[in-house]
């Protein structure tokens, strides 16, 4: 099989750009054991510290453009799917994976069934045990709740565990984590672990176990929605508007007394649920932190703009940093690598060629495209 690893466009080390990369050297050197042939664009793992030698050593031919490289590829490896234009110049009957975020873009999956060219969306891999090592949004996620407590505490500028000296007792941060999926409770750990004490919430009943096994304290309001608040696949489900109200409450006497507020709350398909309103953030001390990670979904928090960090008149900070994993290129890369890897055998026959398992469930749950049609249910 022919692999092509792009150079991300607008690749940089700013808030809103991509410095991650689909493979490494080390996976470009699997690759190549295995029997495949791998051409990289120039430059395409710089911004994660992995530079065009390291590619050529592990085996990989080195091209000048993305053009180039997917011309005669059968598999294309990237992280935002690249563009439009981009998949007109591939191959008829390749295929190529990335995070294409469908519903928001369902023209490049037209263009993609135009060019005959098999996308698969990595957000859409089933999660299913079988899955798990695949799982893209997974890897990234806990990057992103570890990074993001970690931002959080340079911005507050104040200590997170208790200390005392001889000068006097510093009070240790409080910090709230919103939504306990993957990387609710990678921040819950991290700021767990730099001595915070520690609340967290989530509509899902599952996650209060979870959130109790990383010495948090769960928040929530327990009633008999509370209850049935989860789908049969994990995700949380949308809650009624009393739910809402009732947690609102909940949540708006805890925030006033908070120093940290994480918020991670997504829905597949929907906008970002909103969470924090401008009341709230009213009552919060000056100097406190509300950390959005659901910001380029429209935001939990009211006023939150991404790619900025806003300070309101009482002296609270917004932090609307988009792309997180991103903020850590080299880990993040290559744990992503290691997902398309374990994908990697999906679309591979027994001689080595491109040949995708339409029969298994995980191939029929990402692929957008096929034969020319856009053939996913959720597009269609």
């Amino acid at each position: 099989m022919k692999i092509a690893v792009i150079k991300e466009t607008g690749a940089s080390t700013s808030t809103s750009g991509e410095s991650r990369v689909a493979a490494t050297p080390d996976a470009v050197k699997f690759y190549i054991n295995a029997g495949h042939a791998v051409t990289v664009t120039k430059g395409a793992g710089k911004q994660a510290n992995f530079c065009d030698a390291d590619y050529k050593n592990a085996g990989a031919s080195i091209s000048t453009t993305n053009e180039t490289s997917v011309k005669t590829a059968n598999f294309v490896m990237s992280i935002n799917g690249g563009s439009k234009a981009l998949v007109a110049k591939m191959k008829k009957g390749a295929g190529i994976f990335g995070l294409m975020n469908p519903t928001d873009q369902p023209d490049y999956a037209k263009a993609c069934a135009k060019a005959g060219v098999t996308a698969y969306a990595a957000e859409y891999i089933p999660r299913i045990s079988r899955a798990q090592s695949m799982d893209v949004l997974s890897s990234q996620s806990n990057l992103s709740g570890y990074r993001s407590v970690v931002e959080a505490a340079a911005i507050y500028g104040r200590s997170f565990p208790m200390m005392m000296t001889a000068a006097g007792t510093i009070a240790p941060a409080k910090a709230f984590i919103m939504g306990a999926g993957v990387a609710g409770l990678q921040a819950i750990a991290t700021a767990r672990r730099l001595g915070a004490v520690t609340t967290a919430t989530d509509v899902r009943p599952a996650a209060k176990e979870q959130v109790a096994s990383l010495g948090a304290k769960f928040i929530a309001v327990e009633n008999e929605e509370f209850k049935e608040a989860e789908t049969a696949a994990g995700y949380a489900k949308q809650m009624s508007a009393e739910y809402q109200k009732l947690q609102a409450e909940l949540t708006a006497k805890h925030i006033a007394k908070q120093d940290i507020v994480v918020t991670t709350a997504l829905i597949p398909g929907r906008p970002a649920p909103r969470l924090i309103t401008k009341a709230m953030i009213k009552s919060m001390k000056p100097g406190s932190v509300l950390v959005d990670l659901a910001v380029e979904r429209g935001g939990n928090v009211e006023g939150a703009k991404p790619g900025e960090i806003v300070t309101t008149a009482n002296g609270v900070k917004i932090v609307g940093i988009l792309n997180w994993p991103s903020r850590m290129a080299a880990d993040a890369s290559a744990l992503y690598a290691r997902n398309i890897r374990n994908f990697l055998p999906l679309v591979t026959a027994e001689d080595g060629s491109y040949a995708p398992d339409w029969d298994d469930e995980i191939i029929q749950g990402c692929a957008l495209t096929r034969d020319g049609k856009v053939v996913h249910e959720r597009l269609k």
